[in-house]
């Protein structure tokens, strides 16, 4: 990797921030040259600072960095896109800080991956103006699961290696995909999997985004997809996504039953 310059310019993605001090923060960004960086942002708490709108998480902008002693210091920053119909839906922006996390989560410091970068940007974009916005995630969880060397296994048994058959197989995320009904036995922590689940997961793997979007998923489908991928996601990591459950939350409150002003319960 070529040496970093003492003052750099990238464009970057907001991952995370966190305070630091009384008027500072350390923001973690996902460069589109640079992988993952920590940085301070110094006095950006402070009330009239020009930084502030610029660097919250999920902001896609242009920083100018100077190379520091332990983490490198924004100078200066300008936003590219701000992704404010995201920010403004919490059904948005629950997955969109969901997939900041596991790319977070899931990269190293510097390792450059530019696909990484764009696979971001591509989906908060599709969160902006998809009605569906559990799609997009899914595409995005097993595109980032394959860039990274940990696609599942969905054509053959994980463990006796015969090709699945179209009908109930389970899915394990210990064994890295599918378990055969015959293997059932020999595994432990499997659920199960149903052939449109399996078809489902394989057009996730090998089709475009604009292919899965065609598709039709039916609530149960769509719970299924999104119990195999998060587990899946979970045993990867090791850890839970903090943010997934900022998902469910979210998903609960506007499921939860109000009262309208006749006193009948509706759907909020």
């Amino acid at each position: 990797m070529p040496k970093i310059p003492r003052v750099y310019k990238t464009v970057a993605l907001v991952l995370r921030q966190r305070r630091l001090g009384d008027v500072d923060k350390i923001l973690t960004l996902y460069t589109a040259q640079h992988g993952k960086l920590e940085v301070v942002a110094k006095g950006v708490r402070k009330t009239r600072s020009r930084l502030a709108g610029h660097v919250e998480p999920l902001t896609q902008a242009t920083f100018l960095l100077a190379k520091g002693k332990s983490l490198d210091v924004v100078t200066q920053v300008e936003t590219v896109e701000s992704f404010q119909q995201v920010r403004d839906d919490l059904d948005r922006l629950s997955r969109a800080l969901y997939c900041a996390e596991l790319l977070e989560k899931f990269t190293e410091p510097r390792e450059e991956q530019f696909a990484l970068y764009r696979l971001l940007v591509d989906t908060l974009r599709r969160l902006a103006v998809r009605a569906d916005v559990d799609t997009p995630v899914r595409f995005y969880e097993m595109s980032l699961l394959d860039a990274l060397g940990y696609r599942p296994e969905l054509e053959a048994c994980v463990t006796c290696r015969r090709r699945l058959d179209p009908v109930t197989n389970y899915w394990s995320p210990a064994g890295g995909g599918v378990v055969c009904a015959a293997c059932r036995v020999e595994e432990l922590a499997v659920r199960p999997l149903s052939p449109n689940g399996v078809k489902l997961l394989r057009l996730l793997l090998h089709g475009r985004f604009d292919d899965v979007a065609r598709v039709s998923i039916d609530p149960a489908l769509a719970d299924e997809l999104e119990r195999a991928l998060g587990e899946y996601v979970r045993w990867t990591l090791e850890r839970d996504v903090r943010a997934a459950a900022f998902v469910d939350a979210v998903r609960a409150r506007r499921l939860r039953p109000r009262v309208a002003s006749g006193g009948a319960a509706v759907l909020s």
